[in-house]
């Protein structure tokens, strides 16, 4: 019968070490005695031993993020690479840390690390924020006897991917938020402004201009209505969003389809394939076979279509074709000059040399892509803006401009 794992806890200690100086330190284990004991072996005599207090309204700690994730790995990497031991990397680490869920992750990550696992079965206890290609990487380099090394390429890996997924976002960020400013802006005016200068309009007596007719029948409408209009909209999110996440299908077609909008399939298209290069050269670099390299490969490509491309890749590949030849079945995800330089790679032997070269020029292609973009849309936003707002402010001075021509 297997026995259940003992939940841990953070515990506050402060004591006296071998050259009699105060140290404090938070850890996490077991209980406090347990505690107190692996305190004693590193020559530490506890002086107050007491469980970290709990905030009333649960955990006060920021969430973690990949950047954090990012950080954690190259912080370990220059540790280790510096000769300090694995171990007390963390305390270090941990301690440095100013977000303190990050903290605790990596104060867990130690105890089990002390209680004699490895640091690759400690990580794999924690997927929502190691994942697959972070985990064999790690074990490969225990394994190797070059753990400061790998923790280097997956350091670089996740900092490389993390500004692949900033650029995305400033991309998306810019013209999302203008937008919905505008849809605030124009239901204020929709809502509160133009009812004002409809009852002013009744005074007058007179007919009212079509265009002006028009806004106010919408905001007669949208005033009356405006409640069944946002449970409306929140419930079309919501409902999106549930099928998105419960769909596997809705989610393939949404992003094949991002692979055939006019203005974002570039940047798509980029972005993956340099995903897709930069992950299976830093796992092909660290030794990882090819065919083993593709399944974190295809969950690290940020596409579904390309993902069941590569997934497809690695069938191919188990029977013995090379790998830009099952590439080039797919000219409509991967570039010419991608298969080229796969090509040369493969040829020279120095595949993950290529792959890298690959990954550094589509990325700079996605940040060109990124100005480009950015720069087209701010016309069309403004043209937006100008369409929309200026058009109810036309609309509501249009009886005014009318009874001074009259006049």
């Amino acid at each position: 019968m297997a026995t259940q794992t003992a939940k841990k806890s953070t515990f506050v200690w402060e004591g006296i070490n071998k050259d009699g100086k105060t140290v404090k330190g938070e850890t996490t284990a077991n209980n406090a005695n347990m505690l107190k004991a692996d305190l004693r072996r590193q020559g530490i005599q506890p002086k107050k031993v007491k469980k970290k207090a709990q905030p009333l309204f649960g955990s006060s700690g920021k969430p973690i993020t990949a950047a954090d994730i990012a950080i954690f790995a190259r912080q370990l990497a220059t540790m280790m690479k510096a000769g300090v031991p694995l171990v007390q990397s963390f305390d270090i680490t941990a301690q440095g840390h100013s977000n303190p869920s990050m903290r605790d992750l990596i104060l867990a990550i130690k105890a089990d690390v002390e209680a004699g696992g490895t640091f690759a079965s400690a990580i794999r206890k924690h997927p929502m924020y190691f994942d697959d290609l972070f985990c064999n990487l790690v074990d490969a380099g225990e394994q190797s006897g070059a753990l400061e090394s790998l923790l280097e390429k997956v350091a670089t890996y996740k900092e490389k991917t993390e500004a692949l997924k900033a650029k995305i976002k400033k991309a998306l960020t810019y013209p999302i938020s203008v937008l919905v400013v505008a849809i605030i802006v124009t239901a204020i005016l929709l809502i509160f402004v133009v009812p004002v200068f409809s009852e002013m309009f009744e005074n007058f007596g007179a007919q009212l201009p079509a265009f002006t007719q028009f806004v106010v029948d919408i905001s007669e409408y949208v005033t009356d209505t405006w409640y069944i209009i946002a449970a409306a909209i929140a419930i079309a999110i919501s409902s999106f969003m549930q099928a998105y996440k419960r769909s596997p299908q809705l989610r393939f077609n949404m992003d094949k389809l991002t692979l055939k909008l006019p203005v974002v399939s570039d940047l798509a298209l980029k972005s993956s394939v340099a995903r897709f290069s930069r992950t299976l050269s830093t796992m092909f670099a660290a030794g990882v076979p090819l065919v083993e390299a593709m399944e974190s490969v295809a969950g690290a490509s940020g596409n579904r279509v390309f993902q069941k491309a590569i997934l497809q890749i690695r069938d191919d590949i188990s029977t013995g074709q090379q790998l830009q030849s099952c590439m080039g079945q797919y000219p409509h995800l991967f570039p010419n000059m991608a298969i080229q330089m796969v090509s040369i790679g493969e040829e020279s032997g120095a595949l993950d040399e290529m792959l890298s070269k690959v990954a550094d020029y589509y990325e700079a292609q996605v940040d060109d892509s990124v100005d480009n973009l950015t720069a087209l849309m701010e016309p069309l936003i403004m043209v937006f803006l100008a369409v929309v707002i200026g058009g109810l402010v036309i609309a509501m001075y249009l009886p005014i401009f009318k009874m001074g021509e009259v006049v």
